[in-house]
């Protein structure tokens, strides 16, 4: 069970309070449950992409790209109803690679599944519907260890890897994560990115598993994002660094209040020092949290930074395990190593994905003897897991293993740093040299001065040995940090780049 019995309860309870909310639009819990319950007979979905050329055969696969939030609730609902199973599809992506996805998932299924058609014309009440006619009965959750959710993670190919989670892993989730992170009925919550994001989708099921109200925007603004934090109440936001830095530093000059923010919830990357001190600023009376996880693994280890604690700058260290979650550092044969020896992160714990349904390769997610890794590289030490990045990042300098992410971090606590990329360039005598890009925050940046900055934070053979300054950072199509790029600016003189003396 997701959070389906949930719902049927909180709109038993509390029918005309908020369930989600978006656009000055609102959904109550009695219109969320009896709009999705009219939408599981015919499996009428109005989002999905593939032709209405139909296989009637349950259980009913759902492919879902949908923009409008409350649509997009009452779609979701729906679709994971009894046996149902859903694929969220971003609605940026270009429409052949969804159709692809989907294609993909309709062979997958067949004979045993169906797509079901664009044709639908049924809309959710909250968005302009007429009266449905509810069968809440319908609204129930499928068997506990039955797959609900095909999650689609970036890959190397132009078709994403798509896995699977069970209704158990998700329900062990949400109880994992409302312990750690204090979510009660009173909290608002606003995720102000795309809920066809894996953060945001988990932060919607989350708040209607606990009866919480829950907040979106159709597309990420800063001041759309900022009214709703001082005029809906919000007391929680769950979102990525970049978006806490952009509304913490436009917060703090165009003066929004943020002290009635209780928790921060981030995840995506470890904090730089510059964006928890916009944070704790703008927002001084709520708890920061930063996480660690995969799509594929759940939650896996966090920590808190409470009102008025002080951060580590510059450190690695992501937290201890989430509740319910064992931690321990494997090298390849899948032998356990010691305190302080980095090797690959592995866990187990009861919310780990059911597998791939396509794109493994056999390294996407590995198990040594029910220990998972997605292949992220790590150390624990005195009980808190030190995040440091794939392996495929991995620099290896004069037989040293460095990853660039534990430069970047050291980098992003100098002062003048707004953002820093580190990579390993060519070397006919050390293999690869460490070379770092800079995108400064203000006024000048100088080679001695980064020099200084990471001198007492990293090891002399983790120390750049050039620097660069950036005019932006180098960013795939997909808004990723892309370290090849960085490396393919120096080699080709790009004008966004210019070497420090």
């Amino acid at each position: 069970m997701p959070f389906l019995d949930r719902l049927q309860r909180w709109a038993d309870e509390l029918p005309d309070g908020t369930a989600v909310a978006a656009a000055g639009q609102r959904l109550g819990w009695a219109e969320l449950r009896d709009a999705a319950a009219a939408l599981v007979p015919a499996a009428q979905i109005p989002t999905v992409l593939v032709p209405a050329a139909q296989i009637p055969a349950a259980p009913a696969v759902t492919v879902l790209s949908e923009q409008n939030p409350l649509r997009f609730a009452v779609a979701f609902a729906a679709a994971v109803a009894g046996e149902g199973r859903c694929a969220v599809l971003d609605p940026a992506w270009p429409q052949p690679l969804r159709d692809g996805i989907a294609e993909r998932i309709a062979e997958t299924f067949r004979p045993a599944g169906r797509v079901a058609g664009s044709g639908a014309s049924g809309r959710p009440a909250g968005s302009g519907a007429g009266p449905v006619q509810a069968r809440a009965q319908d609204l129930a959750d499928g068997p506990p260890d039955s797959p609900f959710l095909i999650g689609l993670t970036s890959g190397t190919t132009s078709v994403p890897k798509a896995f699977t989670r069970s209704r158990r892993s998700w329900q062990q989730s949400f109880d994992a994560s409302i312990e750690f992170f204090g979510l009660t009925r009173e909290d608002r919550t606003l995720a102000p990115g795309p809920l066809a994001a894996s953060l945001n989708l988990y932060a919607l099921a989350e708040c209607l598993y606990a009866g919480a109200e829950f907040h979106t925007l159709e597309q990420f603004d800063v001041g759309a994002a900022h009214a709703a934090v001082s005029h809906d109440g919000i007391t929680r936001l769950v979102l990525v660094p970049t978006m806490l830095r952009l509304l913490s530093e436009r917060g703090l000059t165009g003066g929004v209040d943020g002290s009635g923010l209780r928790s921060i919830i981030c995840a995506g990357s470890k904090l730089d020092a510059r964006t928890l001190e916009a944070a704790r600023r703008w927002a001084p009376n709520a708890t920061i949290f930063e996480y660690y996880g995969a799509s594929e693994l759940s939650f896996v280890s966090g920590s808190g930074l409470r009102p008025g604690e002080s951060p580590e700058l510059g450190g690695t260290g992501i937290g201890g395990p989430f509740p319910g979650v064992e931690i321990r550092i494997l090298d390849d044969t899948g032998t356990q190593l010691p305190d302080g020896r980095d090797g690959n992160i592995c866990v187990r714990s009861g919310m780990v994905s059911d597998g791939y349904l396509w794109g493994d390769d056999g390294q996407a997610l590995r198990c040594f003897d029910g220990w998972f890794t997605v292949g992220d590289q790590g150390y624990l030490s005195g009980g808190t897991l030190h995040m440091l990045g794939r392996r495929s990042d991995m620099i290896i300098t004069a037989g040293t293993n460095v990853y660039p992410h534990e430069i970047e971090l050291a980098l992003a606590s100098v002062p003048g740093v707004a953002a820093a990329v580190a990579a390993g360039m060519p070397d006919d005598v050390r293999g690869q040299r460490v070379i770092a890009g800079v995108v400064p925050s203000h006024g000048a940046l100088s080679a001695t001065a980064l020099k200084a900055g990471v001198e007492d934070v990293l090891a002399r053979n983790k120390r750049p040995l050039e620097y660069f300054t950036l005019a932006e950072l180098p960013l795939t199509d997909r808004g990723k940090v892309s370290r090849q790029l960085l490396l393919d600016w120096v080699a080709g003189n790009d004008t966004r780049i210019r070497r420090l003396a």
